[in-house]
């Protein structure tokens, strides 16, 4: 049962973290300057808040699944989902604070240009989630 619920966890980050990629990145780009900062900040906000979460449920269950399966493919899945946390942290938190503190009445192409390398950034965490869900598809099988 862990198992289940940790491959549709998983499937859910990886959903939620293309769909920022795939549809609100390229949308948002087309803002100007200004609003594209004003539009990122309280998106950015609340995708953190669920993203992270996922992560962390995510992992739980996949471990729990390992401790009852003994099947590493469960704990490879949980590390590769939870390892999200230390990317976001040591990689893309120094440009997420660089636009946290920029005002929006100051942004401009600097901000534009932050905003787009955020965006390659995120794709990387896209890239670990659909990682983790084909590793705990796998291991279901």
């Amino acid at each position: 049962m862990f198992g289940n619920l940790a491959l549709a966890v998983a499937a859910l980050f990886a959903g939620a973290a293309i769909y920022i990629n795939i549809a609100e990145q390229p949308a948002r780009l087309g803002l100007d300057d200004r609003s594209l900062l004003a539009e990122w900040k309280p998106s950015y906000a609340r995708g953190f808040m669920m993203q992270a979460s996922l992560a962390v449920v995510g992992f739980v269950l996949g471990l729990l699944e390992w401790l009852v399966t003994g099947s590493a493919l469960w704990l490879l899945g949980a590390i590769v989902l939870v390892a999200n946390w230390p990317y976001t942290l040591l990689v893309i938190m120094p440009v997420n604070k660089q636009l946290e503190q920029t005002p929006n009445a100051s942004a401009d192409g600097t901000t534009r240009a932050l905003i787009e390398r955020w965006g390659k950034l995120h794709a990387v965490r896209s890239a670990l989630g659909l990682i983790a869900t084909f590793i705990f598809l796998w291991a279901s099988l």
